[in-house]
């Protein structure tokens, strides 16, 4: 098996995640409970509608079928996210848990395309890594976008958290620790 059957393998492999990835993204859409969540992964259903159509370009180009190969990491990233649905927490919390398992699956595809792209450019394949590094991009910015609305949820469910005075053992709310800044002293 040679560098082109490895390439291909590869490519089908991707097809398989992205083509498993559109069925499970509305889930994940439906499952969120920020608006602007909700709508980042809708937006990205459609990116993602948009890979499999390139995808199926690169199959054209080189003159192979896309068909053949079962994606099983990213079944397991999505056997992840529906278990990230099912928990019991609520509002921003559950929230960052969808993302968690979303930013995960776009690492997954960002090394799957990272190789291919560069496989491809080995084989002298520029129009197929053409291709494949404008969904890449896509990729990159999805992740970015998914980390600073976690970022912000993040800070969101922590002052939530925070300002709710949580109860200790005795069921007296907890006393916030007193934070103290020590400077050692440069002077002699």
């Amino acid at each position: 098996m040679g560098l082109h059957d490895v390439m291909l393998n590869e490519l089908r492999d991707l097809y398989s995640a992205e083509s498993q990835l559109v069925k499970a993204l509305p889930k994940l859409a439906k499952a969120a409970e920020n608006d602007e969540l909700k709508q980042a992964f809708s937006d990205h259903l459609e990116e993602t509608r948009g890979h499999v159509d390139r995808l199926k370009q690169v199959f054209t180009i080189l003159e192979e079928k896309p068909t053949g190969k079962h994606c099983n990491g990213m079944e397991g990233l999505i056997e992840e996210g529906n278990e990230a649905i099912d928990e019991e927490e609520e509002g921003d919390a559950y929230d960052v848990g969808l993302i968690g398992g979303a930013v995960r699956v776009e690492h997954y595809e960002i090394a799957g395309y990272t190789a291919v792209i560069a496989m491809a450019r080995g084989l002298g394949q520029e129009e197929v890594a053409g291709l494949l590094d404008e969904t890449l991009t896509e990729e990159n910015a999805a992740r970015e976008k998914l980390e600073g609305k976690a970022e912000d949820l993040i800070a969101a469910a922590a002052e939530s958290e925070s300002s709710d005075g949580e109860e200790d053992e005795s069921g007296k709310e907890a006393e916030e620790p007193k934070q103290t800044l020590h400077l050692k002293s440069t002077k002699r």
